[in-house]
């Protein structure tokens, strides 16, 4: 069965339709005449009886399929089960503060595993109103949401919120937020900058949030109850066991027979490892075992995702290790580079690459979006690089291009692969997530 708009169904289904015999049933939400094949929703709601026996499930039983963003290759299908429902709502109580008399507004997609889980699921199982959106992102229309839907719980993601930035820090005192409680980040990680501008202008931080489509629900995060570090990722979430793993020379997890390594040491990057078991894990990739078989060892789930943690168990992200740039001996995370970079008042946001070098191997190339009323000079790029300099010694990139627009998935993640792609004149490879351009 199949539930899509009129419009969807005639653009993407109705031309396979006689290719798909297993699809039995397909709704359309908004319309009264339904095309022929198909069942208009609304008309079949009211002509149903009142009453509906649920089937029984089992915890384990396949219940949904997310597809990743693609930021490092084409996107992949984790399925997840019934259990994970344990997981939203724990996590959403934990992490985003839900309580029943809340009006919670998540920005994401309902097609992306956050619009999915915190946008649809936790809060429906929290009882809270939901605010839905679907027009295109716009400063005003925002802040105006915020203010008539007198929205208490704001989950949103750290692109959007740069763009907020874009439109100033006037713009938020021509609308009422102050039933604004709580608010909270998800998609890619949140620089510094962007913390202390909510801190200021917002009267609210934005709490960051890490985990993945694999993870299924929020598995580290800055909590309500604790103080935010700007720039962390927070802590990790009740009877979530984090570790940080040893890295080999490609920059991913060494792993030795199976076995792995965590670091005890404080102030050492490693790949951030998850004990396998909680509630929302995925339970494989759709059609690749080899694949899922490979995203574990010793008991542990590799993630992919680089971090260090400081003495006080904060966690505070690096990158991709796909994207990690190996530059003479030093594996350098590009979120890193990036957030020292959007700490310049000139710089709204940064994308960090590397590029081949015959010396070092790699050497670190920035893309920077300036905030409005900058302009791209060249005493800008020299006054960036020093300032960079300055702050990373060895690790800070050689080169800055200005870029006006850097190309996000619709998730709202840097999609570096594509830069980096963009760059060296090489293949692009799969663009289906990619957001369209402003």
């Amino acid at each position: 069965m199949l539930v899509t708009t009129a419009q969807l169904y005639a653009r993407r289904i109705a031309p396979l339709r006689d290719r798909l015999p297993e699809l039995r049933h397909v709704l359309i939400a908004d319309a009264d005449t339904a095309p022929p094949g198909t069942v208009a929703l609304d008309a079949a709601l009211r002509s149903a009886r009142g009453r509906y026996e649920i089937p029984a499930t089992d915890p384990e039983q396949p219940a949904l399929l997310h597809f990743t963003s693609g930021t490092t290759g084409r996107p992949k299908g984790a399925v997840h089960v019934h259990d994970a429902a344990v997981a939203h709502y724990a996590s959403a109580r934990f992490a985003l503060d839900l309580r029943p008399d809340d009006v919670f507004w998540c920005t994401a997609d309902p097609g992306w595993v956050t619009g999915t889980s915190y946008g649809i699921l936790a809060p429906l199982m929290h009882g809270v109103t939901v605010v839905s959106v679907a027009a295109d992102f716009e400063a005003r229309r925002w802040y105006r949401i915020l203010d008539r839907m007198r929205v208490t719980v704001w989950y949103t993601a750290p692109t959007a919120i740069r763009m907020l930035m874009r439109y100033g820090d006037e713009l938020p005192g021509d609308y009422d937020l102050s039933r604004l409680r709580h608010a909270a980040s998800v998609g890619e990680p949140l620089d510094a900058a962007a913390v202390r501008w909510s801190t200021a202008t917002l009267r609210h931080p934005f709490h960051d949030t890490w985990w993945q489509t694999e993870t299924g629900s929020i598995m580290i995060s800055n909590f309500p109850a604790v103080d935010i570090r700007p720039g962390s990722m927070g802590l990790p979430m009740p009877g979530i066991e984090v570790a940080l793993l040893a890295r080999g020379p490609d920059g991913r997890a060494r792993v030795t027979g199976g076995a792995v390594t965590p670091i005890v040491e404080p102030e050492v990057e490693g790949e951030i490892a998850l004990r396998r078991g909680w509630p929302s894990m995925f339970r494989d990739y759709l059609d690749q075992p080899e694949r899922y078989a490979g995203c574990f060892a010793d008991d542990w789930y590799l993630t992919g995702d680089i971090a260090r943690r400081d003495a006080d168990g904060y966690y505070w992200f690096a990158g991709r290790a796909d994207d990690v740039i190996k530059s003479a001996g030093h594996l350098i995370g590009p979120f890193e580079v990036e957030s020292v970079l959007m700490d310049h008042p000139a710089v709204l946001e940064a994308g960090v690459i590397g590029r081949p070098d015959p010396v070092a191997g790699e050497r670190v190339k920035a893309f920077v979006t300036l905030r409005p009323g900058e302009r791209p000079t060249e005493p800008l790029r020299q006054e960036l690089l020093a300032f960079a300099r300055l702050r990373l010694g060895g690790i800070a990139p050689r080169e800055i291009a200005f870029e006006p627009n850097l190309p996000h998935t619709r998730s709202g993640k840097v999609l570096r692969r594509l830069l980096r792609a963009r760059d060296l004149g090489l293949d692009a490879g799969d663009l289906s997530t990619l957001e369209s351009q402003p």
